[in-house]
């Protein structure tokens, strides 16, 4: 295996497990926590689970920037060289600038949320008339944001499907020429 190959894995694993995770946390736990026998009990279900996630998702989005990186630098002389790559390189640059902004303010959300430990609430994003203040402000922005995440993400995953395209003979021999001639 090449180092693109390690890179081009790296970056493609950590996004698969940033995209499916949130979107499985979204769909299901949140969802699943109001299981619980109690409403207090739904609130440390879905503490539990989303402060279990924090350290695999900060691992995969880790990752994911170490195989961006390495697609970067990889990919320098067509970056240069091939028109289109500069563009497509800018929008995932810009997703994943959007999706680490979403996923760390809603890291910190989570964090005043599980700071209150077994408190009321119907879900994980949706709080009783008796969840405290706080914690029903940051589960309304987390109701959100929980569906923002895994857009920039599945975004980032139809860019990366787009550049893996732009490296086929035939692109890359469009591309370069386009460049050649005005």
């Amino acid at each position: 295996m090449t180092t693109n190959t390690y890179s081009r894995a790296a970056h493609d694993l950590g996004l698969s497990a940033w995209f499916g995770g949130t979107l499985a946390n979204a769909v299901s736990l949140n969802a699943a926590a109001a299981q619980a026998d109690t409403s207090s009990g739904t609130g440390a279900v879905a503490n539990a689970g989303w402060d279990r996630w924090t350290p695999v998702n900060l691992g995969a989005i880790a990752l994911h920037l170490a195989g961006s990186v390495g697609q970067l630098v990889g990919n320098s002389e067509r970056l240069k060289a091939q028109s289109g790559v500069g563009t497509m390189a800018l929008t995932k640059t810009g997703l994943t600038a959007a999706a680490l902004g979403a996923t760390a303010y809603s890291r910190t959300l989570g964090k005043r949320v599980s700071q209150h430990g077994a408190v009321p609430v119907e879900s994980g994003t949706e709080p009783t008339a008796t969840t405290p203040k706080a914690v029903a402000n940051a589960q309304r922005q987390l109701k959100v944001l929980q569906w923002v995440i895994p857009v920039l993400t599945g975004g980032l995953v139809v860019v990366s499907a787009f550049a893996g395209e732009q490296q086929r003979a035939s692109e890359v021999k469009k591309g370069l020429l386009s460049r050649l001639t005005p």
